[in-house]
């Protein structure tokens, strides 16, 4: 079965390319720009391509708009695709921010500042911009940003929760670039990682009104038991709320969403009926923790082969979302792999399924890996190998794990950014 997950996973992956998504989004009538409803007339069209797929939609913009972009740069992660001929290419850290993302904030703040009336803004947006662009409101160093995104990232808080807290400690995010950008026109392209494609959520809504608040933001510190610096807890106290909806900075701004995880589950389900099973979608829009989601499906699973139901073999449990994981020990993984590797404990010599868990952008977490491609037979692989499956797991040591049993699911970066894809193959 894992061939057959292969192939569903790159179904997945084809459904979510960036350069497609902003191909069949945009289309050009005369000097206008028109998308989702929206028309923009410009003299002079800037391109700032943002993310882990920022390469391949500033190469869609090239095509589309053929000699007639003034200026364009691409911020994009380390091993991930460069702009085109004529772009400026930085690369910079992901999850964690470094002083090139501080950089390359620099020069789209400085490129937005300079546009005129008239002048059009292309952003192309994808999973990663947030990190990428790293954009410290002063006086907050970004050694502090650093350790803010870690303690985040460990914490257990969702997408939308992280970004609430990133939107008010930075100059670009929450509608930052819009408002740098007024009185030109900006017209964003979103390639969405956030489950439920929330414009706003999506690399912390950088062309977009914010809904969210400062006290929002100390909230979420709260929650988590997080104690920001003494630069972010003054900053927190003193700045200037984020534009909100209504602001007249957004008059002429439109923000579509060209691509996201809905598109590639859809494609797997239908890959996965092609090779013959019954797809049985549970949502696109699954959050919470790894283990939990693994549990849950787990049953299905016990179910689906005692019964019949919810779905009769041969069938396909597909889901995606986000999945998130509490650091709990000093391993290495990510919510995929610590997704695959519970499925393998819990389902322990279950014979009858197979599955895929994989982050769509090739990196589940701070690791190499996309996540890891299981059955009932991996714990005992895992177990033969030396190493203890159900304590990696307590350990948060998942990737070890899963390596020591050959289920490491490793693609390289894919170019692409849309969340969780998760696929289980029931046969019967």
């Amino acid at each position: 079965m894992d061939k057959e997950l292969r192939e569903i996973l790159d179904a997945g992956l084809a459904a979510a390319d960036p350069k497609d998504a902003v191909l069949r989004s945009v289309r050009l009538e005369g000097d206008s720009v028109l998308a989702a409803g929206e028309r923009f007339d410009a003299r002079r069209v800037f391109v700032v391509a943002a993310g882990k797929a920022a390469g391949a939609m500033a190469e869609a913009a090239r095509e589309l708009f053929d000699g007639r972009i003034a200026s364009g740069i691409v911020i994009t992660k380390d091993g991930h695709d460069a702009g085109p001929e004529g772009f400026e290419t930085v690369f910079a850290s992901h999850p964690e921010p470094d002083e090139r993302g501080v950089e390359a904030a620099g020069k789209v703040r400085e490129l937005a500042e300079s546009l005129e009336e008239g002048d059009l803004l292309l952003a192309l947006i994808s999973g990663g911009a947030s990190a990428l662009l790293a954009d410290p409101s002063p006086p907050i160093r970004i050694a502090d940003l650093k350790k803010l995104t870690q303690d985040l990232l460990k914490s257990g808080a969702d997408i939308g929760e992280i970004n609430t807290v990133r939107k008010h400690v930075s100059v670009l995010k929450g509608g930052g670039l819009a408002r740098l950008a007024a009185p030109a026109k900006v017209l964003a392209l979103l390639l969405s990682d956030v489950v439920g494609d929330a414009p706003s959520s999506i690399a912390s809504g950088p062309a977009t009104a914010d809904t969210t608040t400062l006290d929002e933001a100390r909230a979420v510190l709260e929650r988590y038991g997080i104690e920001p610096s003494q630069s972010i807890a003054e900053h927190l106290e003193n700045a200037e709320e984020t534009p909100k909806p209504g602001d007249p900075v957004f008059e002429n701004v439109a923000n579509v969403v060209c691509g996201g995880g809905r598109h590639a589950v859809e494609a797997a389900a239908g890959k996965a009926r092609d090779l013959g099973y019954e797809p049985l979608v549970l949502s696109t829009t699954m959050t919470g923790d790894a283990r939990a989601i693994a549990s849950v499906c787990a049953s299905i699973v016990r179910e689906a082969l005692e019964s019949g139901n919810p779905a009769h073999p041969p069938c396909a449990v597909v889901s995606g979302g986000e999945a998130t994981v509490v650091v709990r020990g000093d391993g290495t993984g990510g919510p995929n792999q610590e997704f695959a590797l519970t499925l393998a404990v819990e389902l322990d010599g279950v014979d009858g399924w197979a599955a895929l868990a994989a982050d769509t952008d090739g990196n589940d977490g701070p690791t190499d890996a996309a996540g890891g491609l299981v059955d009932g037979g991996t714990a005992a692989k895992v177990r033969g190998a030396g190493a203890d499956p159900a304590r990696a797991l307590e350990e948060n040591d998942a990737r070890a794990a899963l390596e020591a049993g050959g289920a490491l699911l490793v693609t390289g970066p894919t170019g692409t950014n849309v969340n969780d894809l998760r696929v289980i193959l029931v046969p019967g």
